[in-house]
């Protein structure tokens, strides 16, 4: 079978790159390798992974000096034409950043970091991230300081009928509420998508849950779902 590639920005802070190699090679069999931020090769990544953790100290604001980081010209341009990206924590802000996404990230209402498992409600089944997974709830752990998504009416009115809502935080039972926003973010997002179903990005961890000896494995759907549409083009 043809292997998707991935390639994994790292910027200097990020401190999940080894989790999302450690998962999408080790645990899921995909090949990967590491994209230093200072290169400007993607060598040949079907699918650009910006990690979480601290680029560049989050001086300043979170993602706005990994944001012009020599690499990021290319993961634009590649994203432009139509590459897939998957911003994760400090990757979604990033995005952000980048103008690749909508919207801001401003600090967790509770001003603390928050560290925890979150459910996640799947609200679009019919994204490249969602369309292979068999089940409405997703079991994903955040951990975050600037994790609060902001953004106007108007653009959170264009995200809604657009269906570029690919999570929200919720119960359980898949009750939306604030008693079950991590952070206070608009609407309870948690990952949003471009109108292109190319670029996700999402404040949750998948890359922390997809190793069965950890006990949950719900972050390798994702990460799945987007592999067989790859290979399914």
């Amino acid at each position: 079978m043809m292997k998707t590639k991935f390639g994994i920005v790292v910027f200097p802070g990020s401190n999940c790159d080894h989790d999302a190699y450690y998962s999408v090679k080790k645990v899921l069999g995909y090949d990967a390798e590491f994209l230093w931020h200072k290169e400007r090769d993607l060598k040949n990544s079907k699918v650009i992974i910006l990690p979480g953790g601290f680029s560049y100290g989050d001086y300043l604001r979170t993602g706005s000096i990994a944001r012009f980081s020599p690499i990021m010209d290319e993961v634009i341009r590649f994203a432009k034409n139509g590459g897939i990206v998957i911003g994760i924590c400090n990757g979604f802000q990033i995005l952000l950043e980048a103008g690749l996404l909508p919207g801001v990230m401003i600090q967790n209402k509770s001003l603390k970091f928050v560290c925890k498992d979150v459910t996640l409600k799947i609200e679009n089944r019919n994204s490249i991230f969602t369309n292979t997974i068999e089940k409405d709830l997703l079991n994903v752990p955040v951990a975050h300081g600037d994790g609060n998504y902001f953004a106007d009416e108007e653009t959170l009115s264009s995200l809604r009928e657009n269906e570029q809502i690919v999570f929200r935080y919720s119960s359980q039972d898949g009750v939306i509420s604030d008693e079950f926003n991590p952070n206070g973010s608009a609407l309870n997002i948690a990952g949003i998508m471009n109108k292109e179903n190319t670029i996700l990005g999402m404040m949750p961890h998948p890359e922390r849950c997809c190793d069965p000896i950890l006990g949950k494995t719900d972050g390798s759907l994702i990460f799945k779902s987007v592999v067989n549409n790859i290979l399914n083009q």
